[in-house]
């Protein structure tokens, strides 16, 4: 090391090439490879017109990783021309890991690393460099950037980073087929040495795959590899950097492959003969056994299709597949009886579905197998001879008639008598009656078709050596027809004919309905009675369908003289015993236009000028009606306005409650009201001055004249206050009638004039002074009035 150090100052002595020339040690690489030639200009120090001297400027270190020294490892040295070696000179050192990574020796230039590095974890590291003098503390020329790169060491083995793997291939698969790719990677130098260069291999899983040593590519090695026979391989891959080189480094991983499956098994029962043992009552639709056939493969290529081969009990028996566990379910398509048939053999054929074309040279993918069925003996219920029994009988045949009956019988080996009764579930009115042991139906009630027309109800049929064993049978039973209601005619019952109608015309087609039976099970005839047969003004033309018409015999009909004709129809039906009816049909005569079309039937209409149409009579009428509606409307008006002159006039012999705005004049107004209804009734007819209102003249003192009729105004008032309640006219709004009456007890008497004299002679007022305070503006009024009138004597 000391020699080299010595070869590059001796270079740079006789090249005198720089101001910074880096000198390093290579123990495994010259660094002859990468020198690279820079100019350095000084700063200042020499003339600008000057030639610059240009030396050789390696700035690029190297630094081996990982270095376990225990002193400092030298990288280099850095020199200036400035350097007379007299110690004026201080270097200095910045950048990535100055300081931290790699230090300076200020006076003689030398770079040591003082820490093992790593190149993976940092590659190369960029410092800059300057010469400073020591007295000034000025740079004696540029700072220089150069760059430590850490050589590379194989300390890193290869890894996979995506294991282990997992893979799948077909079985029986040819050999080379493609299973897998692995990866494995260096975190070494790729570009330095073969430290990064991996090569694979196979540590486990051989002979049944190989793998290619440079992509990393797993395939077959073995043909025909069968699933059944081992599913899983577990394959140990080593990838070995340096090439594979003896002292590289090596990483594995595992490789889980599993062979996938392939139709290439056919379906095989395990025996040839299965025996199922089946009950003859089980019923149709149920399972009655399960066979299997076994296939090794797996998923959708051991789906089995079971089917019956054509032969003995084929139609009796089907087959399905369980999807769940792939066993073929036979099932019961018909009844099974022991009496009739006890066994049944048939062969059963098994089947894949999905067939793979290149295993069919190994042979058909199907199985047979025999099925032998052995019917075994049950206890059954009785059987009726007929799935269904229908019968007829007539309505109101008598109560206990037979009107048939039914059968059923044991048909085991130990035949059991049968008995029989009706479901009352379906017979709850008990209409019929059933015979135990006969099984004879007859009647319980009588029947009438045209309320029910048909029963239907069953009947049960029990073992007597098991009652419980039981079997149902349904009845129906139509009640035939009994002609006992005569036919009538259908509508209408009313029909026109114009007053200008032609002998011979048709104005009605009638037909008849009959509640016996429909009108297509009889046949109806028409004729006149006999009593309107002779003269006739209408016929009935009998059409022999069922229907009639109803012809014309006059020519021409007038409503004038007879609006309405009435025709009595005789109608027979066909059955035995014959019954009949007499329907009379009501004709009216209208009125009709040339073409026949009916304009009027009324009546009224006969008085109508010719050539008012019917929507011009409703126009005439209504406009009458509306007439009649405002003049009615106007009276009334006038009514209510008048009752409400009546209700304010001064004649008006109620006193009311009436609502007005200005004020009274208190004691002193005498003319805010009419006290005349106050008064006796008779002194009232006697006397028809108002006493109401001021007197014009003076009266003489008063005089209180015995009264001839002493009638108590409470009877005059209770009398008016019943008028007033059972008046239906009174208005619906409170009045208010004052009476003055004090009664036969006061000592000021009454203070009404009702009792007062009644004659208009001058009265003394001059004894309202004496009744105090509260009439003293009453005295004083009428004494003035006194005063005042030059009759009165002083």
């Amino acid at each position: 090391m000391l020699t080299r150090n010595s070869l590059s100052l001796l270079l740079w002595v006789l090249f005198d090439g720089g101001l910074l020339t880096p000198l390093q040690s290579q123990p495994q690489q010259t660094l002859a490879t990468e020198p690279r030639e820079n100019v350095i200009h000084l700063p200042g120090q020499r003339p600008h017109f000057q030639r610059v001297k240009r030396g050789w400027v390696w700035n690029q270190f190297f630094v081996l990783e990982e270095y376990m020294g225990s002193e400092p490892q030298y990288v280099g040295k850095l020199h200036s021309d400035l350097d007379k070696g007299e110690g004026t000179v201080k270097y200095t050192l910045s950048g990535d890991g100055a300081g931290t990574v790699f230090t300076i020796d200020e006076t003689t230039g030398d770079i040591h690393a003082i820490r093992s590095l790593d190149r993976e974890e940092k590659p190369f590291y960029t410092l800059r460099a300057q010469a400073v003098d020591i007295e000034t503390r000025k740079p004696l020329e540029p700072e220089s950037e150069f760059i430590i790169k850490v050589q590379d060491i194989n300390d890193n083995e290869p890894k996979f980073l995506d294991g282990p793997y997992v893979a799948t291939v077909p079985e029986m698969s040819p050999v080379g087929a493609y299973v897998l790719q692995v990866k494995a990677t260096d975190a070494d130098d790729p570009t330095y040495g073969n430290s990064a260069r991996v090569v694979y291999s196979i540590l486990q899983g051989q002979p049944y795959f190989s793998i290619d040593p440079k992509t990393g590519v797993i395939r077959t090695a073995l043909p025909n590899m069968d699933r059944e026979v081992k599913e899983q391989y577990q394959v140990l891959i080593q990838a070995k950097d340096m090439g594979g080189q003896l002292g590289g480094l090596a990483g594995t991983t595992i490789v889980n492959i599993t062979l996938t499956d392939v139709n290439d098994n056919p379906p095989r029962f395990p025996k040839s003969i299965f025996h199922l043992k089946v009950p003859e009552s089980s019923p149709i639709g149920s399972a009655i056994g399960r066979i299997r056939a076994v296939d090794p493969d797996f998923g959708q290529n051991a789906e089995i299709e079971y089917n019956i081969v054509p032969g003995d009990g084929g139609n009796l028996f089907d087959i399905v597949t369980d999807e769940d566990t792939q066993e073929g379910v036979i099932k019961l398509k018909k009844s099974l009886d022991f009496e009739t048939k006890k066994a049944y053999t048939f062969k059963v054929e098994a089947s894949n579905l999905h067939l793979d074309h290149r295993f069919h040279s190994a042979g058909p993918f199907k199985d047979t197998a025999t099925v032998k069925i052995s019917v075994l003996d049950v206890d059954e219920p009785p059987v009726f001879s007929k799935p269904l029994y229908t019968m007829e009988v007539y309505e109101d045949t008598p109560v206990g008639t037979i009107i048939g009956a039914v059968t059923a019988q044991d048909l085991d080996v130990g035949s059991s008598a049968v008995r029989y009764f009706i479901d009352w579930k379906s017979d709850g009115d008990s209409y019929f009656t059933i015979d135990g042991n006969e099984g004879t139906i007859a009647t319980n009630e009588l029947l009438d078709r045209e309320s029910t027309a048909q029963y239907n109800f069953s009947i049960i049929a029990s073992k007597v050596s098991n009652p419980l064993l039981t079997s149902k049978v349904n009845i129906l039973i139509n009640v035939l027809d009994v002609n006992e209601f005569p036919p009538e005619i259908s509508v209408p019952y009313e029909t026109a004919v114009c007053e200008n109608a032609k002998p011979g015309q048709i104005i009605q087609i009638v037909s008849a309905a009959d509640r016996d039976l429909s009108p297509a099970g009889q046949q109806f005839s028409f004729r006149l009675s006999p009593e309107a047969a002779i003269k006739p003004n209408f016929t009935v033309r009998d059409f022999r369908n069922n229907t009639a018409g109803i012809e014309t015999r006059r020519n021409g009909y007038s409503r004038r003289q007879q609006e309405l004709y009435f025709l009595p129809v005789i109608i027979e039906d066909s059955s035995y015993p014959v019954q009949s009816s007499t329907n009379t049909m009501t004709i009216r005569v209208c009125r009709c236009d040339s073409d026949g079309t009916i304009l009027s039937c009324n009546v009224e209409a006969i008085f109508l000028p010719v050539g008012l149409s019917t929507g011009a009579l409703i126009a005439i009428l209504l406009c009458i009606v509306i007439l009649l509606a405002i003049v009615v409307l106007y009276v009334a008006l006038r009514r209510q306005k008048k009752k409400d002159t009546l209700m304010t006039s001064k004649e008006d012999i109620r006193d009311n409650v009436i609502h007005y705005d200005d004020e009274g004049g208190g004691e002193e107004d005498t003319q805010a009201f009419d006290i005349g209804a106050l008064r006796n009734p008779k002194v009232i007819e006697e006397n028809k001055i108002r006493r109401d209102i001021k007197p014009d003249s003076l009266c003489l003192p008063r005089q209180r004249p015995p009264v001839e009729d002493n009638t108590d105004i409470r009877d005059f008032i209770h009398q008016r206050l019943q008028e007033n309640d059972v008046d239906p006219t009174a208005p619906p709004y409170d009045s208010l009638a004052t009476y003055a009456y004090e009664g036969s007890g006061s000592v000021a008497e009454s203070l009404s004039s009702i009792d007062s004299l009644t004659t208009e002679a001058d009265q003394d007022y001059d004894y309202l002074t004496d009744w105090g305070p509260r009439f003293k503006v009453l005295a004083d009024m009428f004494g003035e009035e006194e005063s005042y009138n030059p009759d009165k004597v002083t």
